[in-house]
């Protein structure tokens, strides 16, 4: 073993010892599950996962399956950009389901228009006011619902002192009754052609891309960023600093409203429709999605790549099982063991640093 000896003191360095970068542990997991499932399929099938196998399409990747896995992970990936940013400043957010299904039912609202097939349309909730505006007012008014929820979240975890898991729980509950009081539990449907392209194609895999990008760019190169990780390592610290914890949670809390309230614009747009019940369960896989990517449930650790990665994983196990052709309950299954496994594997992290 080669030891190399430097600083006062005789110091010595062994590279045997040096830690892999997370995000390089996560990518390897995604690796093993997909090359898991390549084989599988080889064996058992008699197909592949991965590659093109129909001698009528001149491809050498099944470029089909790849869509699919980006795109079934984007809209719940753009929440998980933000859920990144709580848990890396020490807290965590159960609400950004239920505002998905809020904002979803009130963008839609002002993004309906007049006539369906010649006729008024059914679903209308507002007068002729509110018909075939411009696609810019139901974006606004949907990032504007996330931004007034992320904000009444930050604000409770700031400065009331109440624990994050107890203020986004009841920003998780109020968010659902109000979805369902929005129209009385009816569907809003029929959006203008402008509303209707936001979510069209592969566009939410572009906004995701775009938005991991900028806020990688954000956490690593800001003080925002550095705020963020000093928050979660060490918030009594980070007070002595000078650094503005209570101000800081407002905004991280008000960045992953906006976010939530984005993903809901991205989906009812998709879906060409919005529901009371959109977004259930994805403030979990948000997280579960952050976790896997390595942003350890303690705070002031994690990336927004591991995220994305972890989002890939998501990704990969889903459509893996349906190549299977397996029941969706046994997804589920799975996805709760890699989730406790995650959390423990960073707790045997933590562990090891702190030994």
């Amino acid at each position: 073993m080669v030891q190399t000896q430097h600083g006062i003191g005789g110091l010595s360095y062994d590279p045997a010892k040096r830690s892999r970068p997370p995000e390089l542990n996560v990518f390897l997991a995604l690796v093993l599950i997909t090359v898991a499932f390549e084989l599988i399929g080889r064996l058992f099938l008699g197909d592949s996962f991965l590659f093109n196998t129909r001698d009528n399409v001149d491809a050498i990747f099944n470029w089909q399956r790849l869509n699919i896995i980006i795109l079934q992970v984007s809209i719940i990936g753009i929440i998980a950009l933000g859920v990144t940013q709580v848990i890396i400043s020490g807290g965590i957010d159960l609400s950004s389901g239920s505002i998905v299904g809020a904002t979803a039912m009130v963008a839609m609202s002002f993004a309906q228009t007049a006539m369906v097939n010649g006729n008024p349309n059914p679903k209308a909730i507002f007068g002729d006011w509110a018909m075939d505006l411009p696609v810019l007012v139901p974006v606004l008014v949907g990032l504007g619902c996330g931004l007034a929820a992320g904000m009444v979240n930050g604000a409770l975890v700031a400065f009331t002192r109440i624990p994050p898991f107890i203020a986004t729980l009841g920003m998780m509950v109020f968010a659902r009754g109000f979805s369902r009081w929005w129209s009385n539990g009816n569907p809003v449907s029929f959006p203008t052609e402008g509303y209707a392209a936001i979510g069209k194609g592969m566009m939410p895999v572009l906004i995701f891309v775009l938005l991991a990008v900028l806020f990688h760019l954000i956490l690593t190169q800001t003080k925002y960023g550095k705020h963020c990780y000093a928050v979660g390592s060490n918030e009594q610290a980070s007070r002595m600093s000078g650094i503005k914890v209570a101000n800081h949670k407002v905004l991280v809390y008000t960045i992953a409203g906006m976010l939530a309230a984005l993903a809901a614009i991205v989906l009812s747009s998709k879906n060409l429709t919005a529901q009371a019940g959109m977004g259930v369960m994805y403030e979990l896989d948000a997280i579960a999605m952050a976790v896997i990517g390595g942003v350890s449930l303690q705070g002031g650790r994690g990336s927004i790549l591991g995220t994305v990665l972890g989002a890939l994983i998501f990704g990969v196990i889903i459509s893996g099982f349906t190549f299977l052709q397996l029941d969706a309950y046994y997804q589920e299954m799975v996805k709760g063991v890699i989730i406790v496994g995650a959390v423990v594997l960073d707790q045997w992290r933590q562990g090891r640093s702190r030994g």
